[in-house]
C-alpha cells in the first residue's frame, strides 16, 4: 500500500489513467478502467484482480463501510492508492465520482473462447456504436442468465469505461466476445445454436418463437439494424410489433424485450 497521499492532479502517476480513456491505449496496454465502487465490486464478486485501486474516501458514500473494498483488494496483493479529491476528480471517467477508480485487465476474447451448455441462450450484438446500448445489454443477459454475450464487427471495445460502467461491472461476470459476423456464423453453426434474428421485414412477431432449445438472439447496429449476411443467415426473423409513430425501439430495449420473452418461455417449460 502506498503511503503517500497524491494530492496533485499533476503527478506523472495519473497520466497513464487518463491514457486508458483511449481505445488504442487500451488495446495496446491490455487494461481498462473501472469506475465506481459498485462496478468494483462486481468485478472482484467475478474474480478479478485489480492491477491498482485508487480511492479517495472524501468522495465515498459511506467511507466506513467502503473501505473495506481497499482492504479486500490489499489482501489481493493488488497495489492501493489514496488521491485527494481534487487529483481523484481529475482522473474519475466520470461525472459525480464515488471516490473508486480501479486499473483492471481488459476483457479480451473471442468466439473461440465461449464454452456453452447444451441449450444456450446467447445474444449477438452486431456494429453497435454506442458504449452504453452496449453495456446496458450486457447487464440485462446478466440478469437473465445468458451464456454468452457475442460483439459481432464491434464499433466499440469491451473495455470502454462507459461500456464498463453501463454494464454495472457485469462486463467481468458474463463470458463475452468480440469476432467478425462470419467468424461467429461459424460458431454459431459448430455449436448448433439457431440463430434469430431481429428485424421489421418479417411477419413473425418475437413471442411466436420457441425459445427453449439452443438459440441466439442478434440484435443490429443503432441506425441500420443487421446486416444482410445476418438476416440471410438467420434460422429465425423475428419482429417486435409497433404500434405508435416510431418505427423502432431503442437497440437496448428491444433486446431486452426478446432477452426477457425467452426467459419467461423456458420457465414455463
Amino acid at each position: 500500500m502506498s503511503e503517500l497521499i497524491i494530492t496533485s492532479p499533476a503527478n506523472a502517476r495519473l497520466k497513464s489513467l487518463v491514457a486508458l480513456r483511449r481505445r488504442r491505449v487500451r488495446e495496446e496496454s491490455g487494461l481498462t478502467l473501472v469506475d465506481g465502487y459498485d462496478e468494483l465490486s462486481l468485478a472482484l464478486d467475478a474474480g478479478v484482480v485489480p492491477r491498482t485501486v485508487y480511492y479517495c474516501p472524501e468522495l465515498m458514500l459511506d467511507p466506513g463501510e467502503q473501505q473495506e473494498v481497499v482492504r479486500r483488494v490489499q489482501a489481493l496483493g493488488s497495489d492501493t492508492q489514496e488521491l485527494g479529491r481534487i487529483a481523484f476528480e481529475k482522473v474519475a471517467y466520470r461525472e459525480g465520482p464515488d471516490g473508486f477508480l480501479a486499473v483492471v485487465g481488459s476483457v479480451v476474447r473471442t468466439c473461440a473462447d465461449l464454452k456453452v451448455g447444451p441449450a444456450p441462450l446467447v445474444l449477438i450484438c452486431q456494429g453497435v456504436e454506442k458504449p452504453g446500448n452496449l453495456g446496458a445489454m450486457l447487464r440485462t443477459a446478466d440478469a437473465a442468465g445468458f451464456e454468452a454475450v457475442v460483439a459481432v464487427d464491434p464499433v466499440t471495445d469491451w473495455g470502454n469505461p462507459n461500456l464498463v460502467r453501463a454494464s454495472k461491472g457485469t462486463v467481468f461476470s458474463v463470458p463475452v466476445a468480440s469476432d467478425s459476423t462470419a467468424v461467429t456464423l461459424k460458431w454459431l453453426s459448430d455449436n448448433n445454436i439457431a440463430l434469430a434474428a431481429t428485424t421489421p421485414d418479417t411477419d413473425l412477431d418475437y413471442t411466436d418463437l420457441d425459445y427453449t432449445g439452443s438459440i441466439a438472439i442478434a440484435v443490429g447496429a443503432e441506425k441500420y439494424g443487421l446486416t444482410d449476411e445476418i438476416l440471410a443467415a438467420a434460422a429465425y426473423k423475428i419482429r417486435i410489433p409497433m404500434a405508435g409513430r416510431a418505427n423502432s425501439l431503442n437497440v437496448a430495449t428491444s433486446a431486452a424485450v426478446v432477452i426477457y420473452e425467452a426467459i419467461r418461455q423456458r420457465r414455463v417449460r
